[in-house]
């Protein structure tokens, strides 16, 4: 057996961003089985189902990890959203700040730039978008409101980023 305490930093991140991959490899894998027994609705609706008890599982776990603290506002949100399993793989970017609310882009996503690469169309993750990131907002935060801004089916996704969305108090 490996003892990871006595792993250094650079294996450590490296094993990280392998878990992400992994994760992000297994969840793409189980929708494309749902897809192709069932069809396309039946997995959005199942992705759906996963994402509103996965995103409040996980938006807990980093609360309690990193010491957010319920209710801590867009800043909370903020530093959680840095902090998801697929931010170490995705590029992500914050804008348009003000007090009371803020914009969260999706510049690279690693899921759509593969179906780009790969000649596909986008994946239409808004339906799933909305479950996942409003979940996950209010699981930092119960005050906190969220507006998707354009996500794939929408036509502006995949230009300059592939999913935005605007969190306000």
């Amino acid at each position: 057996m490996i003892d990871v305490k006595q792993l250094n930093n650079e294996m450590l991140l490296g094993m990280l961003e392998d878990f992400a991959k992994n994760w992000l490899a297994h969840d793409g894998l189980w929708f494309q089985e749902v897809e192709a027994k069932f069809n396309m609705e039946a997995a959005i609706e199942l992705d759906k189902r996963t994402w509103e008890k996965f995103t409040v599982i996980e938006a807990k776990r980093i609360m309690k990890r990193h010491h957010i603290e319920p209710n801590s506002g867009l800043e909370g949100l903020k530093k959680a959203l840095g902090l998801r399993l697929y931010a170490f793989l995705n590029v992500q970017e914050i804008r348009n700040e003000k007090e009371d609310s803020f914009e969260f882009y999706m510049i690279d996503c690693r899921v759509q730039s593969a179906r780009k690469r790969k000649q596909m169309p986008l994946f239409p993750c808004k339906q799933v978008g909305i479950v996942e990131y409003t979940l996950f907002a209010q699981t930092i935060d119960e005050r906190i409101k969220t507006e998707c801004l354009s996500c794939p089916p929408d036509e502006h996704a995949g230009k300059d980023y592939y999913c935005g969305w605007r969190f306000y108090l």
